[in-house]
């Protein structure tokens, strides 16, 4: 499993970040966001991603601590293809609350959201690709177990992009940390215990 930061490259640096013992923090540019078209009608490709290509199967972590303030306010994992193929989840700022959110995009964008308990310290997120499965889970800290959250389609390619995503649309200088980003084989295929 490897878990350092070398050998990552930026689509879209972010104004400000640092790297640390094992922690990246951001704060990000203005009005920065990931989405294709669905009800909103418009296209943004100017999230900051930080990323290395992954081939085959594999099972990516982090964990993200944010100053969630703004609506659409945003963190977590991201897997991209291309600019029309790609999935981001992890916490996002809507209606008042930091929720568990997921996008899915195949040409055009879909949106869930999740309700989940926050903790203080963050919360750890899981993508797993098994062939044209992406599945999405999080850490849930009371009983230290991974719940499931979305399972999704995705193109098979030999490789995809994997790591550390945020996003704020409606502002700039939302600030986020991420730490204890991982990569390395898939978890194992059983859904349920």
């Amino acid at each position: 499993m490897t878990s350092d930061f070398a050998g990552m490259a930026w689509l879209n640096p972010p104004p400000h970040h640092v790297f640390g013992d094992g922690t990246l923090h951001v704060r990000t540019g203005k009005e920065t966001d990931f989405w294709r078209e669905t009800f909103y009608g418009f296209r943004r490709d100017n999230g900051h991603f930080l990323y290395r290509p992954v081939a085959g199967d594999f099972s990516a972590e982090v964990s993200v601590k944010g100053n969630y303030e703004v609506l659409y306010d945003q963190a977590g994992l991201m897997l991209r293809l291309s600019e029309t193929h790609w999935i981001k989840a992890g916490i996002e700022y809507t209606d008042g609350l930091a929720c568990f959110s997921v996008v899915v995009t195949n040409d055009t964008s879909d949106w869930s959201l999740v309700s989940i308990p926050t903790d203080p310290d963050g919360v750890r997120i899981r993508l797993t690709r098994h062939a044209e499965a992406i599945r999405v889970q999080y850490l849930e800290a009371a009983d230290g177990r991974w719940k499931p959250v979305r399972l999704a389609h995705f193109p098979v390619s030999r490789s995809v992009d994997v790591g550390m995503m945020c996003c704020s649309p409606q502002r700039e200088g939302f600030e986020v940390m991420f730490s204890g980003f991982s990569v390395g084989p898939p978890i194992a295929r059983e859904l349920h215990d």
